[in-house]
């Protein structure tokens, strides 16, 4: 693609970031402090795009005519679709928002609509039943109360948190947008197993909420991977694309790696003290526990390399809902 190109799809992404006009303070901040961090890239600057964005500068009638191969159609249409699932159910303002893209771009309406199908599938995926974690029993109780206390495998929640950060960071290899959305409700089931391994019984509010807290905004995560991988050129290819950009996104990768590793082990902390950590806390937590795991992505990138190659759409399908 072109730079052009590129700088399109990106402005797709940040319009269809807020096109629900709904978005929570916490989340611009963190959409902000994204294209602050990425900054100049790939001669994109993104802190400019997102003003533009957010005064309304750009529309799609303006981005749109950027985008002259199908293949970068199909792209933005994909990762604005992505955009929109990262948070849960699309808004009604994000449904249209959508179906004009889908006019705009002239994408074809059956592919459109299954991708928009498997997408949802991904974001509406259910908490419980996924594997990984091994099983304790409890006694089911209201969301976020908990259960009788259980006995706790904690050796097989350590194996479970680092086999989740190997899977998520081998996720960022994928060419696919669908993989890159998928470490969102993988790591949410990670605190939803967590959780329910010490006795709670959580639903997805309460599991968004601890991310949020944490400083784990959804859409803003999936802007950033996503973001990463398309401006290290991964994101699109096919066949041969796959480990050849290695290089370009042991940043993204990594990220994922260790957001995943902090999350599960600070889950651990917080559900074990009976969730008596303070936001602040839980925030600074996480903060310090991910600058520990991001040591440990280099011994563990063989691991991640080959858990790469052994995924495809319907293994990473598979695994949100549980199989």
């Amino acid at each position: 693609m072109t730079s052009s190109e590129t700088q399109a799809i990106v402005t797709v992404s940040l319009l269809a970031a807020f096109a629900d006009g709904d978005k929570h303070d916490r989340e611009r901040s963190e959409v902000k402090r994204i294209a602050d961090g990425l900054s100049q890239a790939d001669g994109i600057h993104l802190p400019t795009l997102y003003q533009d964005v957010l005064m309304k500068r750009v529309t799609l009638a303006s981005v749109v005519p950027a985008l002259a191969s199908s293949e970068a159609r199909q792209l933005a249409y994909e990762m604005a679709v992505c955009v929109c699932d990262a948070d849960g159910a699309q808004s009604a303002a994000e449904q249209v928002f959508l179906a004009e893209l889908g006019r705009a771009l002239q994408i074809n309406a059956p592919a459109a609509a299954e991708f928009r199908q498997q997408a949802e599938a991904m974001a509406s995926a259910p908490l419980a039943g996924a594997a990984g974690v091994a099983s304790v029993a409890s006694a089911a109780g209201a969301p976020g109360a908990a259960a009788a206390t259980p006995s706790i495998d904690h050796a097989a929640l350590d194996a479970a948190i680092l086999n989740a950060a190997i899977v998520n960071g081998a996720l960022e290899l994928l060419p696919e947008t669908l993989s890159t959305m998928a470490i969102i409700p993988l790591q949410m089931k990670l605190v939803y197993r967590i959780g329910k391994a010490h006795g709670y019984e959580l639903d997805s509010g309460h599991v968004k909420d601890f991310l949020a807290t944490a400083g784990v905004g959804l859409t803003s995560q999936y802007l950033e991977q996503a973001g990463r991988k398309l401006l290290g050129g991964l994101l699109g290819k096919i066949g041969g694309g796959l480990l050849r950009g290695v290089g370009n996104q042991a940043v993204s990768s990594g990220m994922s790696f260790a957001s995943t590793y902090a999350l599960g082990h600070v889950a651990k902390r917080y559900y074990a003290g009976g969730r008596t950590l303070s936001a602040q806390m839980l925030k600074d937590t996480y903060a310090s526990v991910t600058q520990q795991a991001q040591g440990l992505y280099s011994q563990h990138l063989p691991a991640i390399q080959q858990r790469a190659r052994t995924l495809d759409a319907g293994k990473v399908m598979a695994m949100v809902r549980g199989a």
